[in-house]
C-alpha cells in the first residue's frame, strides 16, 4: 500500500521520514496534495503493508490511503 502522512511541523515530516527509513520503509518528503490539507505543507509518501502508525511523530496530523481515485483518510491525530 502506498500512504500519505501530512503533519502540523516540517520537524514532524523530516523526523518521520528518516524513522521510516531507517525502518526499512520506503518514504520520500514531498508537497502535500491539494486534495488533502496540511499545516505545513510537506507531507511522507512512503510504501508499506500498514500504516506504521507507531513509527510517525507525535505531530502528524494524519494518514491517507492512495487509491485509484485519489485519497481516503485512515486517520486522524489530535
Amino acid at each position: 500500500m502506498i500512504y500519505i502522512a501530512t503533519f502540523y511541523t516540517h520537524a514532524a515530516a523530516l523526523l518521520t521520514h528518516r524513522a521510516l527509513t531507517k525502518n526499512g520503509i520506503e518514504a520520500v518528503m514531498q508537497p502535500v496534495p491539494r486534495a488533502l490539507s496540511s499545516s505545513c505543507g510537506t507531507c511522507v509518501r512512503y510504501a508499506a503493508d500498514d500504516p506504521c502508525f507507531p513509527i510517525l511523530d507525535r505531530d502528524a496530523e494524519q494518514v491517507a490511503e492512495c487509491t485509484t481515485d485519489g485519497y481516503r483518510v485512515i486517520r486522524r491525530f489530535d
